[in-house]
């Protein structure tokens, strides 16, 4: 190991410190969703306010995630990953007792500020702790914590808000949070500490585009988009934001995001690829939970049962990948991944309401393999050829680009899903009328008959229901030939194998 690497006293024991780490921030994407409405309730918001609840998260989480290689270097990844354990924590209980909405969303900003940097952070460590060879056991383990995370956060979610209250959806990570800490602070000793400057005009630019980006999806749909001077506003604000950026950190000595990570081939195919991996991890499961809740009329806890095969399909490619991703060529693993994840979402697009529970569950595990196939090859191969010092930074950004095609995937999904029922309700409405033979060879007495008002709304409901089903075919048609569409990237990886043995030939000669 270099110097900058941490001297592990308990392997075993680090690993399951910031395996619990991963766990508490990946679950807190999506574990809070299915908590929404009783939230609403409780904080006396509208539906346009309490969507600040997940927003604000991410937004934090993705604008602190770069700076994580500045405070490891600066301050060392013992004393950082511990100061956001801790702070994470105390930032969930303040969640779970907060009263009003203004300060659930402060809360949660600073939830997201600290635990931004709990899944680079323990990526880097993982990978820091075990050699070379065992990095793609290391990835799966710790790839099981990030994906399965958010599958099983609505599960979870509905449990503790069915059966407790919506805010123990916040409170579980208090008793976790604190037995991480204590179990970092016995078991990882204190990395070499580096002397750097902080790039604050970098860091407010960057942090300019993703919130302005952020904001512009979020409240596009609401406000129809470019059709409102706040969205153009917010778009301009994005671009010009990421331009200063692009231009300071091409000529800044020390730039926020260091440009040399994207020297390396592998991690620029590799991030591509991993925020494509964001877009189908959530947005599929940003629209099958309203499916299930809205269309199939399950309760929410039954909804979040449905959803956990994709998190045990998962695991169960993780641990497949483990063992043999030493031996067979990762780009292999990635190919599958991507075709199992396609197929899974060509298959959805033929769902309709009366689908079986076994066909869902069915459904859920080959996605889930899908997933674990990706992601545990995906980290490996990324990071395979970076040097030790810029890991942690480039786990950040890594980490970053997930979560970013996470939430645009969100937004883009839900707006295409509102879009698509206007355009299919007005297409089916056309043929709503008396001249219908269809709808004049009703009965009188049939509840869709015209000539009464109860019978117009009878119909326009069915044909709004009918309108949704083929919004939702739309958008996982989309989302199965965005995932096609990722595919001719694998191509472009090298094979990890050989440039790690010309790099281990380089390092025995000097």
């Amino acid at each position: 190991m270099s110097g900058a690497e941490p001297q592990v006293r308990n392997r075993g024991l680090l690993t399951i410190c910031v395996m619990a780490a991963t766990i508490m921030q990946a679950l807190d994407t999506t574990i809070a969703n299915v908590a929404l409405p009783y939230m609403q309730g409780s904080l006396s918001a509208t539906q346009d306010q309490i969507a600040w609840v997940l927003t604000s998260y991410i937004v934090a989480a993705a604008i602190m995630m770069p700076t994580t290689g500045f405070f490891a270097a600066r301050f060392g990844r013992k004393k950082l990953l511990i100061v956001a354990v801790a702070g994470f924590t105390l930032a969930s209980g303040l969640c779970g007792a907060a009263q009003t909405l203004g300060q659930m969303v402060a809360f949660r900003l600073l939830q997201g500020v600290f635990g931004a940097a709990l899944v680079p952070m323990s990526q880097a460590i993982l990978l820091d702790s075990y050699p070379r060879e065992k990095h793609g056991s290391a990835m799966a383990i710790w790839g099981v914590g990030v994906m399965v995370g958010p599958i099983l956060g609505p599960m979870l979610g509905g449990w503790l808000t069915e059966y407790y209250n919506w805010r123990w959806v916040f409170y579980i990570n208090v008793p976790i949070g604190v037995a991480v800490v204590f179990g970092v602070a016995a078991v990882l000793t204190e990395s070499r500490l580096q002397d750097m400057r902080f790039d604050w005009f970098g860091f407010t630019a960057f942090s300019l585009a993703v919130g302005a980006l952020q904001m512009m999806l979020d409240r596009g749909q609401l406000l129809d988009w470019f059709s409102s001077r706040e969205i153009i506003f917010e778009a301009a604000l994005a671009t010009l934001a990421l331009y200063l950026f692009l231009v300071h950190s091409a000529t800044a000595k020390q730039p926020y995001i260091d440009p040399r990570l994207f020297a390396d081939h592998n991690f620029r195919v590799g991030v591509t690829l991993i925020f494509v991996v964001g877009v189908i991890l959530l947005a599929s499961v940003a629209l099958l939970t309203p499916y299930l809740q809205t269309l199939m009329g399950y309760p929410v806890l039954t909804a979040g049962l449905i959803l956990g095969p994709r998190g045990v399909g998962t695991m169960v490619a993780m641990m497949i990948v483990g063992r043999l991703i030493a031996r067979i060529d990762p780009r292999i693993f990635l190919l599958i991944g991507l075709g199992l994840s396609a197929l899974s979402l060509y298959e959805m697009t033929g769902f309709t309401p009366d689908v079986s529970s076994r066909t869902l569950l069915i459904n859920g595990i080959v996605q889930g393999f899908g997933l674990g196939f990706l992601f545990t090859p995906l980290s490996t191969v990324t990071f395979a050829t970076l040097p030790a010092q810029l890991r942690t930074q480039a786990t950040g950004l890594f980490s970053l680009l997930r979560n970013l095609g996470s939430s645009i995937g969100v937004s883009v999904v839900m707006f295409m899903l509102a879009r698509n029922v206007q355009v299919v309700h007005a297409e089916l409405a056309q043929n709503a009328t008396p001249f219908n033979p269809a709808l004049r060879a009703l009965p009188v007495e049939h509840f869709w008959n015209l000539k009464t008002l109860a019978g117009r709304a009878a119909l326009n409901m069915e044909i709004t229901r009918q309108a949704e089903i083929v919004a939702y075919m739309n958008d996982y048609k989309l989302l199965a030939i965005l995932t096609l569409a990722a595919a001719p990237l694998v191509l472009l990886l090298g094979r990890p194998q050989d440039r790690q043995i010309g790099a281990a030939h380089a390092a025995a000669m000097d």
